[in-house]
């Protein structure tokens, strides 16, 4: 049974992608899907479902070519309401070439400044050193040499 409704979430995983392109989610994300769906089966036995909107296929290191990102915002497990999410957000992976970044975000935009691609990423407030309910955001570039994110930590001068 377990086997069967990880098929069902991979399947549906594979349809999403289709609608888009022809292509197969990558193994490295795959893995992500069959982990969560492992993890609502061994919630009471709960039903997973991922629904249109967990994958996306968007520039993310500025080379004109579309990676990958899943996000488990759109997961759902019925016997766990909260298994992929709480009001910390929930997690999003980005693959760019073989790498997987993961992140706990509230949303996140990718944009464009000047030639470089920009993530910005609606974060908890506690990460602004404030309250939950505090407006946050990170940005974060890739830098293709070194096969990371970068992120600056600043402080406004009043």
């Amino acid at each position: 049974m377990k086997a069967i409704i990880i098929l069902i979430a991979l399947s549906a995983a594979s349809s999403v992608v289709s609608a888009h392109e022809d292509t197969k989610l990558p193994s490295q994300l795959q893995a992500k899907v069959e982990t969560a769906a492992q993890a609502c089966i061994d919630f009471e036995n709960g039903e997973f479902a991922m629904e249109a909107g967990a994958i996306v296929r968007t520039d993310l290191d500025s080379d004109l070519k579309a990676e990958w990102v899943l996000n488990e915002q759109y997961f759902s497990c019925s016997s766990a309401a909260s298994l992929y999410g709480s009001t910390g957000g929930t997690m999003s992976h980005f693959m760019v070439g073989d790498h997987v970044s993961s992140i706990l975000n509230q949303g996140w935009e990718m944009h464009t400044l000047g030639r470089k691609r920009v993530l910005i990423i609606e974060v908890h407030g506690t990460q602004c050193d404030a309250y939950s309910y505090t407006p946050c955001v990170a940005a974060s570039v890739w830098d293709s040499e070194a096969n990371t994110w970068r992120s600056a930590s600043t402080s406004w001068e009043e």
